[in-house]
């Protein structure tokens, strides 16, 4: 496979881990959208400690504070899709801080497997 190299743009949406969109967490929300919108892929990262505008410091350390851990949403696509997106993140994301970052991605083209990853000769991928 030959890799292919393009620009994208990154959002990534920051929040805690139990902030809720109707009773579900609103990280599953974000990427649902994302997910229906066609966008290329999103990920959902936890963070072991942060802070945000409250100042108030999130650690899995202290176990008072292990219930709403810094969670970070990573969107990646073209420039064009992902700012069409933005829209969607609207009455969802609140205050919460949100960042645009350009960035470079590696493509690999085709959907062969890998040679490990190939089925043995005669059978058929159900």
């Amino acid at each position: 496979m030959t890799p292919l190299t393009d620009r994208a743009l990154r959002l990534t949406v920051y929040l805690g881990e139990g902030d809720t969109w109707h009773h579900k967490p609103l990280y599953s929300e974000i990427v649902r959208r994302a997910h229906a919108a066609g966008l290329a892929g999103a990920g959902v990262f936890r963070g072991i400690e942060g802070f945000g505008a409250s100042s108030r410091i999130h650690t899995s350390r202290l176990l008072s504070l292990s219930e709403d851990l810094p969670v970070a949403v990573v969107v990646v696509d073209s420039e064009e899709r992902v700012r069409a997106f933005l829209p969607h993140l609207d009455g969802l994301v609140g205050d919460r801080l949100v960042t645009l970052d350009g960035c470079e991605v590696v493509r690999y083209t085709g959907g062969t497997p890998e040679p490990d990853e190939a089925q043995p000769e005669g059978e058929k991928q159900v």
